[in-house]
C-alpha cells in the first residue's frame, strides 16, 4: 500500500507552469449519499483510485491550486475527513476518508452557469464491505501512483429479468427501538424485525418472486440507507413494516401509506414526523440532501412511481379487506423519507398500533403474523401479475 503525504486544506502550492484554480467547493448529503462539487477555472483531468483501513477514495489531479475556504468543504455525511493539496509541481491530490465503506458512482466534469468554468462533481454512495474489498483487489496500480477505477456500485445481487425483486425493511432497529408495548419490554424494532423475516420467507416461496431485507438483525440504518440498499438491488418494490402508538389509544388497524408532499391528514403528518424523526433520535446528524438535477425525465420517473406505489397500495388494502383490521380511511399519504426512492414503488404499512390493546395482542400473536404475512404476499403477488399484464 502507498503511504500518501500529509495533507490540509490550504496546503501551499508548489509553483506550477499554469495550475488549475479550484476556487469553490460545497458539499451536501449524508450516511449513504454525498455529493461534492468544486468549482475550478479550466477543464480538469483527474483519476480516482481507493484505499483502506481507513477507507479513503483518492482523487488525483494535475497541477492545482485551492482557493476556497476550509470550512466550504467541512466533512459530513459519508466523510469524516477531507484533505487536499499539492503532490509535487504536476500534481495535487484530494483525499476523502470515508465513515464506511464507500464508491463515487458518479465523477464528471461540466460546464458553469457562465460557461467559461468548470465544475467536477463527485457522487459518493454507500456500498457493501465485500464489494468494497474486492474493488481494491480488482485495481491495477501503475508506477505513477494512480489506479484504474473498476466501475459503479454492482447490486448486492445482481439483476435478474425473470425475477421480481421485493426490498423488506423492518422499521427502527440498533439504539432507534421504536414504539415499546404496555409490558414495557416488547419493542417496534423486534415485532418489525420477526415480521419481515416472516414476510420475507413467504415472498421468497413464491415463483418469479424474490425478497431480501434491508436489515437481518438488531442494527440501526438510517431513513436513507434503507432507500439506498432497495435501490442498490434494483428493488422492484419496497414495504417498510412499522407499529407505532398514538396518543389515541382507541385508534387501532393496519394503515398504508405511501409518498406525498402534504399530508393526508393531521394524523398522517404526525406519523410521518415521528418516524422522519428516528434519525435523530438515535443520534445521527441530518445532512442536507444532494440536490436532485432539475430533469423533467425525473420528474416523470417521480410521478410514475408514485402512481405504482399508490397501485400497490390498493392491492394491499383489497387483501386486507374482510381479513385484516384496518383504521378508518386506510390508505393515506405524507412526506415519509423512507419512501422517498425516485424510481422504486414504496409503501409504509403500520401493521397495527401498539399503544392499543387489541392491535397489541394481535401483533403478538404467531397465527395473525402468518395471516397477515399471507395476505401481503398474495398482495404483492397481485401487484406483479398486473405490472406484467401491463407491460411493466
Amino acid at each position: 500500500m502507498m503511504a500518501l503525504p500529509i495533507l490540509s486544506p490550504l496546503a501551499p502550492a508548489v509553483a506550477a507552469a499554469d495550475p488549475l484554480l479550484a476556487y469553490g467547493a460545497r458539499i451536501a448529503g449524508d450516511d449513504a449519499r454525498t455529493r461534492i462539487v468544486i468549482d475550478m477555472d479550466r477543464e480538469p483531468t483527474f483519476s480516482v483510485h481507493y484505499l483502506d483501513n481507513p477507507v479513503r477514495i483518492i482523487v488525483d489531479l494535475p497541477a492545482t491550486a485551492f482557493g476556497f475556504p476550509a470550512g466550504d468543504l467541512k466533512p459530513i455525511g459519508l466523510f469524516k475527513d477531507i484533505r487536499y493539496g499539492t503532490m509535487n509541481e504536476d500534481s495535487a491530490r484530494i483525499v476523502l476518508t470515508a465513515t464506511k465503506p464507500a464508491k463515487l458512482v458518479m465523477t464528471k466534469v461540466q460546464l458553469d452557469e457562465s460557461g467559461k468554468g468548470h465544475r467536477l462533481v463527485l457522487d459518493a454512495e454507500m456500498m457493501p464491505a465485500g464489494q468494497f474489498a474486492e474493488l481494491i483487489k480488482q485495481q491495477s496500480w501503475t508506477n505513477d501512483d494512480t489506479a484504474k477505477d473498476v466501475g459503479s456500485v454492482a447490486p448486492i445481487e445482481k439483476a435478474d429479468p425473470s425475477k421480481f425483486l421485493v426490498a423488506v425493511d423492518a422499521g427502527h432497529g440498533g439504539i432507534d427501538a421504536g414504539a415499546t408495548a404496555s409490558d414495557g419490554v416488547t419493542q417496534e424494532k423486534d415485532i418489525t424485525l420477526a415480521f419481515a423475516k416472516l414476510l420475507a420467507d413467504k415472498l421468497n416461496a413464491q415463483p418469479g418472486i424474490k425478497a431480501f431485507l434491508t436489515r437481518d438483525n438488531d442494527e440501526y440504518l438510517s431513513l436513507s440507507q434503507r432507500v439506498t440498499i432497495a435501490r442498490q438491488n434494483h428493488a422492484s418494490l419496497f414495504i417498510s413494516l412499522h407499529a407505532d402508538t398514538l396518543k389515541q389509544k382507541d385508534i387501532r388497524g393496519a394503515t398504508v401509506y405511501t409518498i406525498s408532499d402534504k399530508a393526508s391528514d393531521k394524523l398522517a403528518g404526525e406519523v410521518a414526523d415521528r418516524e422522519n424523526n428516528s434519525d435523530q433520535i438515535a443520534g445521527a446528524e441530518t445532512q442536507a440532501q444532494p440536490a436532485a438535477v432539475a430533469d423533467i425525465l425525473m420528474d416523470l420517473t417521480r410521478r410514475e412511481t408514485q402512481a405504482f406505489s399508490i397501485s400497490l397500495a390498493q392491492d394491499v388494502l383489497t387483501s386486507f379487506n374482510g381479513q385484516i383490521s384496518m383504521i378508518n380511511n386506510p390508505h393515506r399519504h405524507a412526506g415519509f423519507r423512507v419512501l422517498q426512492a425516485p424510481d422504486v414503488p414504496s409503501i409504509l404499512l403500520e401493521l397495527g398500533f401498539l399503544s392499543n390493546k387489541d392491535d397489541e395482542k394481535l401483533l403478538l400473536d404467531p397465527d395473525w403474523r402468518q395471516k397477515l404475512a399471507d395476505r401481503l404476499t398474495d398482495a404483492v403477488q397481485q401487484y406483479r401479475v398486473s405490472t406484467i399484464a401491463n407491460g411493466g
